[in-house]
């Protein structure tokens, strides 16, 4: 249970880093648009701190945790954190405006689906695993 309460505290840092670094970035640069470094504070946030707050009252619980949940919340923290480095990278682009090629901008994106996929996948094999131990669970 303190590594979930250690992800969640790790986490929160990021999502603050992530939104002085969008603010701060912007503000220095003059740029006013819409841009994807707005929402890694959120993702951070909601798919780091929240998250791993939630599996800790789940764990506390119904102690779901087996030798299969390190490598699904390995899987989880790679998505994650890929997702992230991708919209800061997009956002970056999206602020200082570099010429960059299609391959190079279907990259970036291809790169994000990866890590919401791995998020994804991630998710849905940690919810079967609390369902079992739910459901094994003697009342």
């Amino acid at each position: 249970m303190k590594r979930y309460t250690n992800m969640a505290l790790l986490y929160a840092i990021f999502a603050m880093v992530g939104g002085v670094f969008y603010r701060e970035f912007t503000k220095f640069n003059g740029f006013t648009s819409k841009t994807t470094l707005s929402v890694i504070h959120t993702h951070y946030f909601m798919l780091g701190m929240v998250f791993f707050l939630l599996l800790l009252l789940l764990e506390k619980n119904f102690c779901f945790t087996s030798a299969k949940t390190g490598r699904i919340l390995a899987a989880y923290h790679i998505g994650l954190n890929l997702t992230a480095v991708m919209l800061a990278v997009r956002g970056v682009t999206q602020v200082l405006t570099p010429a960059i090629s299609s391959g190079m901008n279907a990259a970036i994106s291809g790169m994000a689906g990866i890590g919401h996929i791995l998020i994804g996948v991630s998710m849905v094999l940690l919810l079967v695993q609390i369902g079992h131990s739910v459901s094994t669970e003697k009342v």
